[in-house]
């Protein structure tokens, strides 16, 4: 039962229980993902941390932003990683089957930048924390300042999505919420799978007031042992009124598997939903 533990915690985080690649290695594979996409990199510097981000936009009505996972933010159950940028960036690989014209990417916290603002708990117990939050609602002020858009629809991914989720029930200019595998109940979430709590970190379900009026979508794998239908239940139950909400169980997901290759489906299928 320990073996099992270990290696899920550490699925959790995605090290997928083998070799760890270095912080070169990770940017080296995102830097091959974009080469020849045509997309812009820009660190957004705001109050509390450095963003960076992918951008391929012009003059839009609406941006869709896509905010990645956790990331590697553990590296066995006891010890935590120097550094969380990701080994697998799956919200940088949707972001990039995207076919929108208008569309951003936001790493999170400490993610592929050098920041001096960077503590262990921004990818642990703080991952989702005040300051955490109060980064991207800068980020989206300055995306906006840049790109004159009217409104924003918002795609989290893991633990991007539960950022998601705060970052809207905070702003009001966010018309659409989606979430993939989406890190809904952060404290449901550690009690289930009976790990660390996010003691610093917001928890999404404490603002189901302000996030009832905003239209989302709520992408589940059947398979995902990691985000399963159950923290969505959790999430769905805070709600008295729950017309704005819907969701996907798709079947032979799981928390990474089966979201890159059929991104393009998923979106033409499940955004009349908004």
């Amino acid at each position: 039962m320990k073996s099992l533990l270990l290696c899920l915690f550490i699925v959790l985080f995605f090290n997928a229980c083998a070799s760890i690649a270095t912080v070169e290695e990770r940017i080296n594979t995102s830097n091959k993902l974009i080469k020849d996409k045509q997309t812009k990199k820009e660190v957004l510097h705001t109050s509390t941390f450095s963003l960076y981000s992918l951008q391929k936009t012009s003059s839009c009505n609406t941006l869709r932003v896509y905010i990645e996972g956790d990331g590697l933010s553990w590296v066995s159950r006891r010890k935590v990683s120097n550094n969380p940028t990701p080994i697998n960036p799956l919200a940088m690989k949707l972001f990039l089957k995207d076919v929108s014209s208008c569309k951003i990417y936001l790493a999170r916290p400490c993610q592929y930048t050098n920041d001096n603002k960077c503590e262990k708990k921004y990818w642990t117990s703080h991952r989702y924390s005040k300051e955490v939050i109060t980064s991207y609602i800068d980020a989206f002020d300055l995306l906006k300042q840049k790109f004159a858009n009217k409104d924003f629809e918002v795609i989290g991914y893991s633990g991007g999505g539960a950022v998601a989720s705060l970052l809207s029930a905070k702003r009001d200019d966010i018309s659409f919420l989606v979430t993939v595998a989406g890190n809904l109940d952060h404290k449901y979430w550690t009690q289930r799978h009976n790990i660390s709590s996010l003691y610093g970190s917001l928890n999404p379900p404490s603002f189901a007031k302000e996030l009832q009026n905003i239209k989302q979508v709520h992408l589940i794998g059947e398979k995902d042992r990691v985000i399963d239908k159950s923290i969505f239940n959790s999430y769905n139950s805070y709600f008295k009124d729950t017309s704005n909400i819907r969701y996907v169980v798709l079947e032979e997901f799981t928390h990474q598997k089966g979201w890159e290759e059929n991104w393009t489906e998923i979106i033409d299928k499940y955004y009349h939903m908004k």
